[in-house]
């Protein structure tokens, strides 16, 4: 894309990653109660019918340093059954709030190291909540694969329990990088689970590649492209490393001199982009980059792509409900996390309640500024009447995309916002300058990674 080292220099600012708005940091203290959250659920399945499921596996073998996700380190395989029992425990309280069988439109395993689980495992909690539950014709199910960890038999069990997409953790095939990174795995093991995968049926093989990882270089970057246009996956997350070490601590075995920044951050990324559109891949959205006929492209084409905790998806639904320890559920007006810790998690959920432990009721300006964001990270831009509380809720920002503007990042007239070819790249500073909330707060200590 060619972006001015003076744009990367200016706008390489901690913001948002805007996985929800309000963002996790700006949520209130008072929690949301178990009723006040069902109710909301409940209103939203009633207004649009349909579940995205997303269930927390949070387990791991070995620990990948770069990694910031909420897991458990164990080799302790016995820990399998009783967390699955609680996970179903869990979704046993959701299915006592409908009546008739709820519809399904999306599941998503998420870790940790979903693969972590034994086949049979994974079989007894997917068949426990598919029991008495509608699945939507036009359904995606998904689910994250390690490669050291995930076998025929994995892939074989999920396809049949209706799984079409994987998305694999490949994130650098640099040996070097994955010794830097504690991540065991191995080229062959990416390509036999990708070839396994197409054998029996997937339709959607995604891969999970960082840029901006420690000690990571251009020729790096280089030999992950050249590995994609020999195996090609139908879609491309292609992720900049967030360097939180206030948050992660298994970052802080990197000092800041070991991970690239700034314009040299940004040269990685433009490298991996060229390569992977000189192969036809198409970049969509923030960070994701898919064939032609890939469905999420063909979403986002139409303008229907949805982001939600799970990440971009082709499937909308106001119901977001999550399972497992650490997990967060969305009713669109309504987010609540679950208990973080495996053991107090458990032990709430064995007494019979939810395990919420954080949450936010969303304000009618946050709902409508929740609203116009995700359209600018979905659909690249977004629109409003210029009498309603949509207006009142964004006008006052406006000027912040002054110099946005000046630099060709977004243009906006009246009342539409559009991001540029360019702005894309800087998707996470247009929402910023609109967010009253970040505009409006004070902080003295990290909250979030830079932008680049």
């Amino acid at each position: 894309m060619n972006i001015e080292s003076t744009l990367i220099t200016k706008y390489n600012k901690a913001v948002p990653r805007y996985t929800s708005y309000p963002t996790v940091p700006h949520w209130q203290d008072e929690i949301p109660t178990e009723s006040q959250w069902l109710s909301a659920m409940k209103n939203a399945y009633n207004e649009a019918p349909g579940i995205s499921l997303y269930v927390h596996l949070p387990f791991c073998e070995a620990l990948c340093t770069y990694c910031g996700c909420n897991k458990r380190i164990t080799k302790n395989h016995n820990v399998e059954e009783p967390y699955i029992d609680t996970v179903i425990k869990e979704w046993s309280i959701y299915r006592a709030q409908f009546e008739e069988p709820p519809m399904i439109k999306e599941i998503h395993l998420g870790g940790g190291t979903p693969t972590f689980f034994e086949p049979k495992q994974l079989e007894r909690l997917l068949t426990a909540i598919l029991a008495d539950c509608e699945v939507a014709e036009e359904h995606e199910f998904s689910f994250e694969a390690h490669p050291n960890s995930t076998s025929y038999g994995h892939l074989k069990c999920l396809y049949d329990l209706g799984f079409r997409r994987i998305s694999i953790g490949v994130q650098d095939v640099s040996p070097n990088i994955l010794k830097a990174i504690n991540r065991e795995q191995t080229s062959d093991e990416v390509r036999g689970l990708t070839k396994w995968s197409r054998a029996i049926g997937y339709t959607s093989i995604n891969y999970d590649i960082i840029y901006g990882l420690p000690f990571q270089k251009p020729v790096n970057i280089m030999d992950t492209a050249a590995f994609i246009a020999e195996t090609k996956p139908d879609r491309i997350a292609f992720y900049s490393y967030a360097h939180v070490p206030w948050k992660s601590a298994s970052q802080r075995a990197f000092t800041l001199d070991d991970v690239p920044s700034g314009i040299y951050k940004s040269d990685l990324y433009d490298l991996g982009r060229y390569l992977l559109e000189s192969e036809g891949y198409e970049a969509i959205g923030m960070d994701h980059f898919c064939l032609p006929n890939e469905g999420l492209n063909r979403a986002y084409q139409k303008g229907e792509m949805h982001r939600n905790f799970m990440g971009y998806t082709a499937n909308y639904t106001k119901c977001s409900i999550a399972l497992g320890a650490s997990s967060i559920s969305d009713s669109w007006d309504v987010y609540v996390q679950n208990e973080k810790n495996i053991e107090k998690y458990q032990e709430i959920i064995n007494s019979g309640k939810l395990p919420i432990t954080k949450g936010h009721v969303l304000t009618d300006s946050e709902t409508t500024m929740r609203k116009h964001i995700l359209n600018l990270m979905c659909k690249d831009s977004t629109t409003w009447d210029l009498i309603s509380k949509d207006a009142i809720a964004i006008t006052p920002f406006l000027s912040n995309l002054d110099e946005l503007v000046a630099d060709d990042l977004v243009r906006y007239k009246n009342n539409q916002i559009k991001v540029t070819e360019k702005g894309k790249y800087f998707i996470r500073n247009i929402c910023a300058a609109i967010d009253p909330i970040f505009q409006n707060t004070e902080v003295d200590s990290p909250l979030f990674s830079k932008a680049i």
